[in-house]
């Protein structure tokens, strides 16, 4: 049994580019062989990742496996690496998303094998390294990296407007690049003026908060405004969403399941890492803006998602709207909105990954993806109809499944700090609800024609890359403590950086509420006092004095046991 360490780490990491390197060696004709074998690659990366989950300790909001080489001295650059339980989970989650990605990809890709499966070993080795990375020069380089072998990926193996899709994506997605490196070196030149070193590190970043908290307001919101665009563009948010739609239907089905469960989530990684404990005071000062971005998000992604005929952009339509919601919850800056929006995040890579994949394979069988193209196929093909109804249902918060929780402790976080943004949101969820089971009801349904009743269903291979999602948005909907407990810690971590004393204003309103209730038995009281013997009275004093200690809830319990 392996043992969660450091070197295991980098090993899980590193694996996939290893596998890649050794197909370069093998000659292109041999198909099976990129395919069976970058396979087991990606299967064993995710075996020995488990130890982590199983390793990890829960009650600690430090960063763990943390090891840390001397690469660019000059530069105060390291080869940092550990992990926190957010961090954690996005990490297993790219690792468990791997193998599905490779498995769906048997049949429909037709073409340069030896290329492709290169290639996405490639992508998941820069996937991977974005999570565990300690160092901000590090996790740039990261973040770059990932972008090629995705380019490539949609370019090559795309649909008919491939080229364009791929050069959108790889123009907004660098402007946003960009933008966050002009902030990263801004605060590592500051923090060269205030130290007089020189320092990449993530935890030295966040705490130069206090000092940039002094600069200008001009200097603080331009900081802020260059981490909100770079990750916005990623997540991404109203109005920098429209490289999605396109990327998503040009891609292969493969590409899309990487981009809805991964690429997308180092968008909220970023802001949860960067943004929020690095600048919390810019944050809060322009939250009114940010906080409309993602209920407009919201809202539009769901409207548009209605009027589509493309059943895979249904799809990336809907995880502008799913996202933004994810957003909502990060916004609210306590401990139930931050859970939920990072909980979601998880979800949303589930639910949204099935979903792309139930496309990718009528795609696969009729070569279209138009709703109108396709009725009664809960007739020809039962198992895939009943896959496609967990995803739906998972995709739109049907309680027993994952998307039910994440939404529900969203809405919990965003009414506490605004409610009136979250009775917006809640219009986003039923509007959601509309559009997916309009798309099942028609293609599961409608009327059904000879060419659809010829159709196969799911064979064997595409029955066994479905059944992991299918097992986690059960698991995950019927015991979701698991995952709130692994963010716990770090969670109250946050809330303590970016939203000081929340925790000790949850005590005091919760002590205020004892006493207060404890105040109304006084009242009441007189009457028995009066009627009771005079050696009652010691004892109904010290029932009094013992009762707050039962009653007022403990402090703990938003960061703890809120989102259980």
């Amino acid at each position: 049994m392996f043992t969660a360490n450091t070197t295991l780490m980098l090993v899980a990491t590193f694996l996939p580019l290893l596998g890649a390197l050794v197909l370069l060696l093998v000659p292109k004709e041999q198909r099976r062989v990129f395919e069976i074998g970058s396979l087991l690659v990606m299967i064993v990366a995710l075996l020995i990742s488990l130890p982590f989950w199983f390793g990890y300790d829960r009650a600690s909001d430090a960063v763990q496996w943390f090891q840390a080489w001397t690469w660019i001295p000059s530069l105060g650059v390291k080869f940092a690496v550990g992990m926190d339980g957010i961090s954690l989970l996005l990490w297993l989650l790219t690792a468990f998303i791997g193998p599905i990605a490779i498995a769906c990809s048997f049949k429909s890709i037709e073409e340069r094998h030896k290329e492709y499966y290169i290639w996405m070993l490639v992508l998941q080795t820069a996937m991977l390294g974005v999570f565990i990375t300690q160092d901000m020069f590090l996790f740039y380089l990261f973040w770059e990296v990932m972008l090629v072998p995705m380019y490539f990926l949609i370019a090559i193996w795309g649909g008919p407007q491939k080229l364009y899709a791929a050069i959108k994506l790889f123009l907004y997605t660098l402007a946003g690049s960009v933008l966050m490196l002009v902030a990263i070196l801004a605060i590592y030149f500051l923090q060269h003026k205030t130290t007089g070193g020189y320092d990449f590190s993530i935890a030295s970043f966040q705490a130069m908060a206090p000092v940039i908290a002094q600069q200008t307001k001009t200097y603080q919101y331009l900081m802020a405004l260059a981490f909100f665009i770079g990750f916005a563009i990623k997540v991404p948010m109203f109005p920098f969403h429209t490289w999605l739609p396109d990327a998503h239907v040009q891609a292969p089905t493969a590409g899309s399941v990487i981009l809805a469960a991964i690429l997308l989530k180092m968008g909220t990684y970023g802001f949860v890492r960067f943004l929020l404990p690095i600048l919390p005071g810019a944050t809060k000062d322009l939250m009114p803006w940010f906080i409309g971005l993602s209920l407009i998000g919201i809202i539009y992604g769901a409207l548009v998602a209605m009027i589509q005929k493309d059943m895979k952009k249904l799809v990336a339509y809907s995880s502008v709207s799913h996202l933004g919601l994810c957003m909502l919850g990060l916004f609210a800056l306590n401990p139930y909105g931050i859970k939920g929006g990072m909980f979601q995040m998880i979800n949303h890579g589930i639910s949204t990954s099935g979903l792309f994949l139930a496309v990718g394979i009528v795609y696969e069988r009729r070569h279209t993806r138009m709703i109108a193209d396709f009725g009664g196929l809960s007739k020809s093909m039962p198992v895939y109809a009943t896959i496609f109804m967990i995803m739906t249902m998972s995709s739109i918060g049907l309680p027993l499944l994952n998307g039910f929780i994440g939404e529900g402790v969203i809405l919990m976080g965003s009414f506490q700090a605004f409610p009136w943004a979250a009775v917006v949101a809640t219009l986003g969820i039923i509007l959601g609800a509309a559009y997916m089971l309009w798309m099942f009801q028609r293609v599961m349904f409608g009327p059904i024609t000879a060419v659809n009743e010829k159709m196969e269903d799911l064979s064997l291979r595409e029955v066994l890359y479905f059944a992991p999602l299918v097992l986690a948005a059960f698991w995950i909907g019927l015991y979701p403590k698991p995952l709130m407990d692994v963010m716990d810690a770090p969670v109250r971590k946050l809330v303590n950086q970016v939203n000081p004393g929340f925790y000790e204003a949850e005590a005091l309103a919760a002590k205020q509420a004892a006493a207060a209730k404890l105040g109304m038995r006084g009242m009441a009281a007189p009457a028995h006092h009066e009627a009771a013997p005079a050696g009652h009275e010691g004892v109904e004093g010290h029932e009094a004095s013992e009762a707050p200690a039962h009653e007022a809830p403990t402090h703990e319990a938003p960061g703890h046991g809120g989102g259980h």
